[in-house]
């Protein structure tokens, strides 16, 4: 076992169950236009962040609109959303508080938006467990790199090799891995398809938190 000294998280649909929302606001997004989701779409604009997303959205259907535009209208379709009925996924306020119970500072690094995180946050009570937060669109690459990553433990004031990383997505568990960060993929029902791809290369997987809950009892501490 090696002990670690900072933690890292992705949002959606690692602490946020929120990744239903997503694939919802795709069907009616495309459906609007007469168009159907392809079974590709969700996985790859992910990891981009909502500038990224937009640019790659108007290129694969040839759409009329300016990223802006198109952001503009996701932010409209997701902000209800995420401020009355996204919850949190199992046992996570209860792991959070059992890591600052031992002294590790916490920070996110997400691909969504403050606009939509940050009420859902408040709402179920965990927005006071960060030290910092970290968007892609504060990086120059998106999670396939380890960028967001090596921003947010910067930002804690740890080195990456000191520090987990917990992703539902194997492009962001393929960034933390490549920026020397102990890697934990989560499982979350909309990642199922790269399920086999996360616990192939995640360093350590779980289903739910409560399995670390029983993992750190005193130390943070993890299989070599």
């Amino acid at each position: 076992m090696k002990q670690y000294y900072g933690a890292i998280f992705d949002l959606d649909g690692t602490l946020l169950d929120s990744m239903g929302v997503w694939r919802q606001l795709d069907i009616d997004f495309l459906g609007k236009r007469g168009l159907e989701v392809p079974a590709d779409y969700l996985e790859a604009i992910t990891p981009l962040g909502f500038e990224r997303a937009a640019a790659y959205t108007i290129h694969r259907f040839s759409l009329p609109e300016t990223p802006e535009e198109i952001i503009a209208e996701w932010m409209e379709m997701a902000r209800k959303a995420y401020a009355n009925k996204v919850v949190l996924k199992p046992n996570v306020r209860g792991y959070l508080e059992r890591l600052s119970e031992l002294g590790i500072p916490i920070a996110a690094a997400t691909s969504s938006d403050r606009e939509l995180f940050l009420p859902a946050l408040r709402r179920n009570g965990i927005s006071d467990y960060f030290q910092s937060i970290v968007t892609v669109s504060e990086v120059t690459r998106g999670k396939g790199f380890p960028d967001i990553y090596e921003k947010a433990a910067e930002q804690i004031g740890e080195a990456p090799q000191n520090c987990v990383v917990y992703e539902d997505i194997i492009e962001g568990i393929r960034g933390a891995n490549l920026g020397g960060f102990y890697s934990v993929g989560v499982y979350d029902r909309e990642s199922e398809f790269n399920r086999p791809a996360i616990l192939r290369e995640s360093r350590h997987y779980i289903q739910n938190f409560r399995e670390l809950l029983q993992l750190h009892q005193d130390h943070f501490c993890f299989p070599e």
